[in-house]
């Protein structure tokens, strides 16, 4: 693969007004309710939309005026939010998948520092991303944003802190609104479709300059930072790197970006997708993630040894991964769709290996100093949830850890030249989840029937779907 080479822009903090006090100028966030209003006051505010990731990783919410907002309002979503499927269907009750008999209310409690404008709407607009309890106050075990903190949970109760850094890759298409008909590229600045191969060409970057400008128009006026962004393999297929941080500050970014990217595209007349597998051909769009882990007490990386060697902790955290990543990975790749990435000759990883600097195992060790020692996990596609994806990663790394899991040899060479060693499908991956007694342990045994209840809806909702396929080649021939 080439050097990276990246496409930066200046995108420093948005300009502030003389007249906004300083403890309101921030873009993104406050502490109290009281800053809250002044700061929705300042900027003229008239709608608020209250949002919260769905099992998809779908924003759901209420949208409300700004007045009723900051009026002690109690805002309420019925349970069965978490109970559907991604075509709104739901499934029948199997396993341990069941539904709140009473189909009672979760509230949402707004997280302030997630504050920001809606920079597309035409009217002055903010939105919050709000956490979910229940009627008591007491936490919701299974939402996409709970699981990720009590995952986060037993790292500090180890007196550790995860860090993270995610990449998202995604595709621009044409507008099509026929699902019979195959996606492909939409047209440029150049007035052609743009082609395969064009991996960190700055040209086929500057094909959508416009659009990209948006995107960092967009990501500017709400607080989000973008790290670097290049083109991939794929034609019209970019990559969005964003900067290392917190795990529920970055899940929440990806949260927001990819309705960022969608909506950017959309004012250009295209459609931003993060289907794992668009284009038949083409490579698949990846969420890789790079983790490492800090004590708490003195912010080192416990990767590391002082004298800049690599630490047990380091080897575990691998071990972990993969002793625990294959049976977590239905977190990780969610849809039919999503296995159609994870197949040879792809570009993306079929394997449960590990190694240096090797970007055809599933989990990498990059290039880099004693203080950055990370590992990549190259397994998630663009199409998971960030916080389930984030929590399910991090807690394979936490098992290890904790439970000394020894990993092997790092590979050396190609790693993807044998069989594939990951679940190939939907229900595979379901049924190796529900199998491991730990991922119940660190995830909720809740979430995992919840989980596993919705995923085999979505299999039996795809399995009544007759694909191009059969028609092909069954309809005339058996």
């Amino acid at each position: 693969m080439p050097a990276k080479k990246t496409m930066l822009r200046p995108h420093g903090a948005a300009s502030k007004k003389a007249s906004i006090p300083p403890d309101i100028q921030s873009t993104r966030g406050v502490k109290t309710w009281k800053d809250a209003t002044a700061w929705l006051r300042a900027r003229g505010i008239e709608d608020i939309e209250c949002i919260t990731p769905d099992l998809a990783g779908v924003p759901r919410g209420k949208m409300m005026p700004t007045s009723k907002f900051t009026g002690d309002t109690s805002l309420a979503l019925p349970s069965a939010l978490y109970r559907h499927t991604i075509s709104g269907e739901y499934p029948e009750e199997s396993g341990q998948f069941r539904y709140e008999p009473r189909d009672s209310d979760l509230k949402l409690v707004p997280d302030l520092s997630t504050l920001s404008v809606v920079p597309w709407e035409t009217d002055p607009t903010a939105q919050v991303i709000c956490d979910v309890v229940g009627s008591n106050g007491d936490q919701v075990s299974y939402t996409p944003r709970n699981v990720l903190k009590n995952v986060m949970r037993l790292y500090e109760e180890k007196g550790w802190r995860p860090v993270v850094a995610p990449e998202i890759e995604f595709y621009l298409v044409a507008m099509n609104d026929d699902p019979d008909y195959p996606l492909h590229p939409p047209k440029g600045r150049s007035g052609r479709s743009i082609l395969g191969g064009q991996g960190y060409s700055i040209a086929g970057i500057n094909e959508f300059d416009e659009l990209i400008d948006d995107i960092y128009h967009f990501s500017e006026k709400q607080g989000l930072e973008i790290d670097t962004l290049i083109h991939e393999e794929g034609p019209a297929q970019l990559e969005i790197n964003l900067r290392h941080g917190d795990p529920i500050e970055l899940a929440d970014q990806v949260f927001l970006f990819k309705r960022t990217i969608r909506e950017a595209a959309l004012k250009h007349g295209i459609y931003a997708t993060f289907m794992a597998k668009p284009m038949q051909g083409q490579p698949g769009s990846a969420m890789h993630i790079h983790q490492s882990v800090v004590d708490m007490e003195t912010g080192k990386n416990i990767f590391s040894n002082p004298d800049g060697s690599a630490s047990k902790e380091f080897f575990h955290f691998i071990g972990g991964m993969q002793a625990f990543v294959p049976k977590a990975l239905v977190m990780m790749a969610p849809y039919v769709n999503s296995y159609r990435r994870l197949t040879p000759d792809m570009s993306a990883p079929v394997n449960n290996a590990w190694g240096y600097d090797n970007r055809t195992t599933a989990f990498r060790v990059p290039v880099s100093n004693a203080a950055a020692r990370r590992v990549e996990n190259r397994l998630p596609s663009s199409d998971a949830n960030p916080y389930l994806a984030l929590a399910a990663s991090l807690a394979a790394g936490y098992l290890g850890i904790v439970r000394g899991a020894e990993p092997t040899e790092a590979s050396e060479g190609t790693a993807n030249e044998g069989s594939v060693e990951l679940p190939r499908g939907l229900l595979e991956a379901v049924s190796l989840m529900e199998s491991e007694p730990a991922l119940g342990e660190v995830l909720g045994e809740e979430f995992i029937g919840l989980y596993a209840g919705v995923k085999r809806g979505e299999f039996e909702t795809f399995m009544q779907v007759i694909s191009p396929w059969e028609r092909e080649f069954l309809l005339l021939n058996v």
